[in-house]
């Protein structure tokens, strides 16, 4: 701790000749003999940078600037008189009249010294206050016009002022008294100081204050005021010094370093203890102070004070203490019983929706239906919905834009790989690095207890010996349970029951069951080229030329241009694969303008070959000039292909050989097929015989692309058929569906895809089982023109349509 006093005139008095001019302290009757003194109106002002003059008071200057210096010297050989102003800012190296004080001392030099050292050093006494009126030079040294301010007279018999000035004497002597570091002498200065006024100006002289608390002081023309400012200042001295002693009593030993540190701990300890601003008590009190605003029910509460007693009862050096802290916090960040209020303009949320996605009419009617209920309703479940469709269909992002039209906050959790069920549940705090699941944790960053969240990729969970975490989704996505939600970190129930989940899906056979069926499953389908172009105009196209910085006059795709791109150089459902050649194109055009190539803002069909190279032959509907070649119609993980199966016969046992890759239910269905058209031969207008006299081998081609499913039992049927007829297949027919011995077909899945496909592949007509003629009257007739549909019941009536009389050659 610094010395309280700064008597540095002491030290000069001994460099002084015996018969001095000055004396360091003055008698009441030369105090008014200073007041009464006549002093010019104009004055030579000296900045003072660290310190600040009292009338009466003398202390030495040491002058480096070279104006301080000039003005010295000028008023050293004149009359001495200058004025002396403290700086507002102590940094400021070369001050103007801006830069300090209005109010300043006058003062007159007593004593010029060179110092040892070269550098000069002024003692100077202060006389009057003084308040600069009107500046009047900067050069050679700053000048002004100054009003000289009165002091105030006291009056002696005022026993209160008097009590005062006792007071403050005997609390100066006792932090001398109490200081090992101010010297005796400052106590023999004090005892002898009879004028109160020059007692009140020698102790804010010297008093360890900043220049800003000594110069509000000086201003102060109040003494009654003036004297109340010194003795707060001293009482506050005071009490720190006795704060000071007695931890230096508490912790005196003989200390090698670690006992240095540890004596400042103890310091910091006692003071923050004195404060109240110790660590360990402040957490405490910042928690409950958050504590009291959360909405949370009693239950909760309850745990939460119990668990608060607990952090208050630790050492906050042990290791738990963090993990309780850390617990604590996550409760009090949670957000119990807060809940954004849902936006229920059902327009706008249209609006939203059609603006942010084109197509997916089954979404966005699900979502206005949930929005109508609540709206006429005032409060419902939140249903928890299941996207399942190929990728790039937008699926995710249709999250975001239902977030938006709801006015609720979005939460996304990708689940693909996730295999332990603390994932989803959480750790015991017990553990160590224990978190909460990220169900929890999303729900924290969200702020709120109501969002839309996303479960991205459902399908793709996985297990280990760490659990099931598809198991514990059960919970989570069971209305009748979400309610109370229990996460092993927190170790009590989170209301999950307002929060809309959605979860994506790309394959729902593998989910498991109970999770599906907790679920009510949307298909969101694929795009026909139509509206891959139109969602390529609205949103792919502008979103890239925003990102590459160009603007939309530097680059143009029409219709048959963007329809050439969809069919050449992307094979998908969705329009991921899109959206990267429309960003390559993009950049190319980015590059022309960077390296100021010309160019026409028009793409065109034969710019693509240049830009992105030869395209994808796609596989197109082939002639029926061959006997034994069926087009089938196939559901893949990107949407829908046709395929073709070929068929052919050689002299031999009646042996059949299946390739292509194919699996286990595929070949059942080419078994299928042929026994059925030995049990019916006749229908074909053929032998039984011929069936035993040749082998048959079923080939689809792609043989590197695996393939399974019953979906191809007609189109297998058909081919084997037509090889053993030698009758040409119906020209521009696709088909799909699955058989049975006794003759039926059955329905498949996948229809919308499969539709799509065969309009890409240019593809008249389809044969279909008549029970998924419902499949295709949920179609929007926009994706039907141009197709004839054969909804059939018997594998008959499939030979019938699909099976031409005409030879084929």
């Amino acid at each position: 701790m610094s010395s309280f006093f700064d008597l540095q005139f002491l030290d000069f008095t001994s460099g002084l000749e015996s018969e001095a001019e000055f004396i360091p302290l003055i008698s009441a009757e030369e105090e008014e003999s200073i007041n009464k003194q006549n002093f010019p109106e104009e004055l030579p002002i000296l900045p003072l940078r660290n310190n600040v003059l009292f009338p009466g008071v003398i202390i030495p200057i040491t002058v480096g600037r070279d104006k301080s210096i000039r003005l010295i010297q000028d008023a050293n050989k004149g009359n001495k008189i200058i004025g002396v102003v403290s700086q507002k800012n102590q940094d400021e190296e070369s001050p103007e009249f801006v830069d300090l004080n209005e109010i300043g001392t006058v003062a007159q030099i007593i004593r010029l010294l060179k110092m040892p050292d070269g550098s000069s050093t002024v003692i100077i006494q202060g006389k009057r206050r003084f308040e600069i009126v009107q500046p009047l030079q900067t050069e050679p040294y700053m000048a002004a016009k100054v009003r000289l301010l009165d002091e105030m007279k006291i009056d002696r018999s005022d026993q209160e002022m008097d009590v005062m000035y006792k007071t403050i004497k005997d609390l100066a002597l006792q932090i001398i008294r109490d200081s090992p570091n101010i010297p005796s002498e400052a106590a023999f200065a004090i005892g002898n100081i009879d004028s109160p006024t020059f007692l009140v100006n020698f102790i804010s002289s010297n008093m360890n204050a900043d220049v800003g608390k000594k110069q509000e002081m000086l201003e102060e023309l109040d003494v009654k005021k003036r004297v109340m400012m010194v003795l707060e200042h001293l009482t506050m001295e005071v009490q720190m010094l006795e704060m000071r002693n007695e931890i230096q009593s508490k912790v005196k030993r003989d200390m090698d370093r670690q006992q240095r540190e540890y004596f400042l701990h103890q310091q910091m300890r006692t003071i923050q203890d004195e404060l109240g601003d110790n660590p360990h008590t402040q957490d405490i009190r910042e928690l409950e102070e958050r504590a009291r605003v959360k909405r949370w029910d009693e239950r909760v509460e309850k745990l939460f004070y119990k668990e608060l007693d607990k952090l208050g009862r630790m050492n906050p050096q042990g290791a738990e203490y963090t993990v309780q802290l850390n617990y604590l916090d996550l409760m009090l960040d949670l957000p119990w019983g807060v809940y954004t209020k849902d936006n229920l303009d059902l327009k706008r949320a249209r609006k939203i929706l059609e603006r942010d996605h084109y197509g997916l009419e089954k979404v966005k009617e699900r979502i206005l239906e949930y929005l109508a209920v609540l709206k006429l309703k005032g409060n419902m479940k939140s249903p928890i919905l299941c996207f399942y469709g190929p990728p790039g269909v937008g699926k995710t992002s249709l999250g975001k834009s239902i977030a938006e039209a709801l006015g609720r906050k979005y939460v996304r959790m990708s689940l693909g790989g996730l295999h332990d069920e603390s994932e989803i549940r959480g750790h015991r705090k017990t553990y160590i690095g224990a978190m909460p699941g990220r169900i929890v944790q999303n729900i924290k960053k969200s702020e709120s207890s109501n969002p839309v969240f996303i479960l991205d990729e459902i399908d793709k969970l996985g297990r280990s010996n760490h659990g099931d975490p598809s198991s514990a989704l059960l919970e989570v996505l069971d209305p009748e349970q979400n309610k109370e939600f229990y996460d092993n970190y927190i170790e009590t129930e989170f209301d999950l029951s307002r929060v809309m989940f959605i979860a994506t899906a790309n394959n729902l056979s593998s989910i498991q069951g109970p999770l599906r069926d907790r679920m009510e499953v949307i298909e969101v389908n694929g795009y026909t080229i139509e509206e891959k172009i139109e969602i390529a105009k609205r949103h792919l196209l502008p979103k890239q030329i925003e990102e590459h910085g160009i603007t939309s006059k530097d680059i143009s795709l029409d219709k048959r241009v963007l329809e050439k791109i969809i069919e050449d150089y992307t094979s998908e459902s969705g329009v991921r694969g899109l959206n990267k050649v429309v960003a390559k194109i993009v950049r190319n055009r980015a590059r022309q303008i960077a390296m100021e190539e010309s160019f026409n803002a028009k793409i065109t069909v034969d710019d693509l070959f240049d830009i992105l190279g030869a395209g994808r032959e796609k596989t197109k509907y082939e002639t029926n000039d061959v006997a034994g070649v069926v087009t089938g119609l196939a559901w893949t993980s990107v949407g829908g292909d046709i395929l073709f199966i070929e068929s052919s016969i050689t002299q031999g046992k009646g042996r059949l050989t299946l390739t292509g890759n194919l699996g286990d239910v595929m070949k059942e269905s080419a078994v299928i097929a042929l026994e059925y058209l030995k049990a019916h031969s006749d229908l074909l207008g053929l032998d039984q015989k011929v069936f035993d006299e040749h082998n048959i081998h079923v080939h689809v081609p792609e043989g590197a692309t695996p393939k399974d499913g019953p979906s191809a039992g007609v189109t297998m049927l058909t081919s084997i058929a037509s090889i053993f007829t030698k009758r040409k297949v119906k020209k521009g027919i696709a088909m799909t569906g699955e058989i049975t011995l006794r003759g039926e077909v059955l329905p498949v899945g996948g229809i919308k895809e499969k539709i799509l496909a065969a309009k890409r592949a240019r593809i008249k007509e389809i044969v279909l089982s008549e029970k998924n003629k419902k499949d295709v009257d949920e179609i929007k007739k926009d994706y039907l023109k141009g197709l004839t549909f054969h909804y059939v019941k018997t594998m008959k009536e499939v030979l019938e349509i699909a099976l031409t009389k005409t030879k084929a050659k």
